[in-house]
C-alpha cells in the first residue's frame, strides 16, 4: 500500500484533485482530520494559491457535549466539514481515505491552557506542546480519536505526534539556531519538567540539566561532575539515565494505550498507523517506540534526511515488528529533494530493502508538476 498525504483544502473546492491525486499510483490518502497552524500554497487549487492557517483545527464538525475542558478549534478557512467533504471527493476516485490526526502539538489549545503544556528544566513552556502527563491532554487525545473514528468512519486511523512534543519546533520566524546546541542539548532540553512531570523524575535531574547546558565550555571535565557539551544522554544523565529513560517512554506509552483501547472499542477494524521512532529519547510528530507496539498495524519511520540513517532508522522498526505489522517509509517529495523519478527511486528501492513495504509520500497537494511525475514514475519502478 502506498500513502499519498494531503490536506482538506487540497481537495475541497478542486474537482479536479481527486483524479490527479488517483494518477499518481497509489491506493490511499492520509487526509489531514486534526492538524497544527501553518502557511500552505496550493499550486492546483481554482480559488487560491496561498492559504494562512493561523491556529490548529479539527475539519469534522465538533459536537460540544462530546468535550472536556479542552475543545479543539474549527476552521474559519475551509468548511467546519471540510474532511467529509474531502472524503467523498477522494472515494467517489476510487481511493481509501484514512484520517491522519495530530495530537500533542497545538498552540492554540498551548497557549489558552499553559498549565497543560511542556516546560523545560529551566521552567520555558513550550505553547505549541500540550504535556501527555494530564489527564486533560490525554481526555482530548482520546476524544479526539473517537471522534474522528464516529463522525469520518474512515478506512484506517494515522497517529501523529502521539506522546510529548520538544524543543525543536518550527514556527513562524524560528530563531534558535547560532546557540551550537548539540543534539543530546536539545534532547536535554525536550525533557518535560511541569507540574505534574516533576514529581516523576529524581529531584537532581533539573538541577543537572541546567548545569549541563549553563556550564562553561572551558572547565576541565576531568575534574567536573557535569563535563560539558556531553554527547549523549546517558554521559549527560549518568546515574539518572535509566530512571529517566523509563519514565520518559512510558509517558508516550501510556497516551498510545489510552488511544488505541478507545480506537479499537469505537472501531475494532479499523487499521491503525503510528508515526514512530525507535529512539526512546525521541519527541515530536514521531513518538518514541523503543519496544515496539503489538496492537498496531503499521509503524511509519521519518525518511526526510540521510537516506542511509533514515534506513537504519526503518530497520530498527522493522526488528520491532511483531508477524503481521508493517514498516513504512514517511518520504519527502518536497525540497530539498531534487525533482527526479531517478533519484527518487533510489531512495525508495533502499528504504524497501531497510524493511519498509509502503510508502507514505508528503505532500501531494503541494508537490509541482514535476515532482508528481516523479513519484510516479518511481513508484512503477518498485519491484
Amino acid at each position: 500500500m502506498n500513502v499519498a498525504y494531503v490536506y482538506p483544502w487540497d481537495v475541497v473546492g478542486d474537482p479536479t484533485a481527486p483524479t490527479r491525486l488517483a494518477e499518481l499510483g497509489v491506493d490511499t490518502i492520509a487526509l489531514a482530520a486534526a492538524y497544527h497552524s501553518t502557511r500552505a500554497v496550493t499550486p492546483y487549487h481554482p480559488a487560491h494559491r496561498v492559504l494562512d492557517v493561523p491556529h490548529p483545527a479539527f475539519y469534522l464538525p465538533i459536537r460540544l457535549h462530546t468535550w472536556s475542558r479542552l475543545v479543539p478549534a474549527a476552521p474559519t478557512w475551509t468548511p467546519p466539514d471540510a474532511y467529509l467533504q474531502a472524503q467523498t471527493a477522494l472515494r467517489r476516485a476510487g481511493l481509501k481515505v484514512h484520517a491522519w490526526i495530530v495530537l500533542t502539538h497545538n498552540s492554540y489549545l498551548g497557549t489558552r491552557f499553559p498549565d497543560l503544556v511542556v516546560r523545560n528544566a529551566f521552567g520555558d513552556p513550550y505553547p505549541y506542546a500540550l504535556c501527555p502527563a494530564h489527564e486533560d491532554v490525554l481526555e482530548y487525545c482520546e476524544t479526539l480519536v473517537t471522534e474522528t473514528l464516529t463522525l469520518a468512519e474512515p478506512d484506517g486511523l494515522i497517529l501523529e505526534a502521539c506522546g510529548p512534543m520538544g524543543f525543536t519546533h518550527q514556527s513562524i520566524h524560528e530563531k534558535t539556531s547560532g546557540a551550537d546546541w548539540t543534539p543530546t542539548d536539545t534532547d536535554l532540553l525536550s525533557l518535560c519538567f511541569c507540574r505534574t512531570c516533576t514529581p516523576h523524575y529524581p529531584s537532581e535531574t533539573a538541577p543537572r540539566i541546567r548545569t549541563i547546558l549553563d556550564h562553561p565550555a572551558t572547565t576541565s571535565p576531568e575534574t567536573d561532575p557535569y563535563p560539558p557539551k556531553a554527547d549523549t544522554m546517558d554521559h549527560a544523565l549518568g546515574p539518572l539515565t535509566d530512571e529517566v529513560r523509563a519514565i520518559r517512554v512510558r509517558l508516550s506509552a501510556a497516551l498510545r494505550h489510552r488511544l488505541l483501547s478507545a480506537a479499537r472499542t469505537t472501531a475494532p477494524t479499523t487499521p491503525i498507523t503510528l508515526h514512530a521512532n525507535p529512539t526512546p529519547w525521541a519527541t515530536g510528530p514521531f513518538a518514541a517506540l523503543p519496544d515496539g507496539d503489538p496492537d498496531l498495524d503499521v509503524l511509519v519511520g521519518n525518511c526526510w534526511g540521510d537516506t542511509t540513517t533514515d534506513a537504519a532508522r526503518l530497520t530498527a522498526l522493522a526488528n520491532l515488528c511483531t508477524p503481521g505489522q508493517r514498516v513504512g517509509a514517511y518520504v519527502l517529495a518536497l525540497p530539498p529533494r531534487p525533482a527526479d523519478a531517478t533519484t527518487l527511486t533510489e531512495h525508495l528501492k533502499a528504504y524497501a530493502h531497510a524493511g519498509a513495504s509502503e510508502f507514505h509520500l508528503y505532500h501531494a497537494g503541494l508537490a509541482s508538476p514535476q515532482r508528481l511525475s516523479a513519484l510516479t514514475n518511481a513508484l512503477r519502478h518498485l519491484p
